[in-house]
C-alpha cells in the first residue's frame, strides 16, 4: 500500500482511537489520523462510530473493533 492510503478517522481524547492507534503501529501499518471534529460532515457520518480505518485505494472502512487479523485481512499484508 502506498502512504497516505489509509486513513483513522478519530476524536480527541478517545481512547478507543488510542488503542487503534497502537494496534496499528504495533503492526507497522502506514495511517494517517484525522480528527473528524475539524469537519461536520465527517462528524454526521462517524459520529459515535470511531475509530474508523478507511482504505482510500478501495474506499473500503473497518470499523472498530479491530484486531490483528481483521486488520491484516483489511490491509492484505502479511503482519
Amino acid at each position: 500500500m502506498k502512504p497516505g492510503e489509509l486513513i483513522l478517522y478519530t476524536r480527541p481524547d478517545c481512547h478507543l482511537c488510542e488503542l487503534a492507534e497502537d494496534l496499528l503501529d504495533e503492526c507497522g501499518v502506514a495511517w494517517q489520523s484525522v480528527d473528524i471534529e475539524a469537519d461536520l460532515s465527517l462528524i454526521r457520518r462517524y459520529g459515535n462510530h470511531i475509530p474508523v480505518l478507511h482504505r482510500a485505494d478501495t474506499n473500503r472502512e473497518l470499523f472498530w473493533p479491530f484486531n490483528v487479523a481483521t486488520l491484516k485481512d483489511f490491509v492484505e499484508l502479511e503482519i
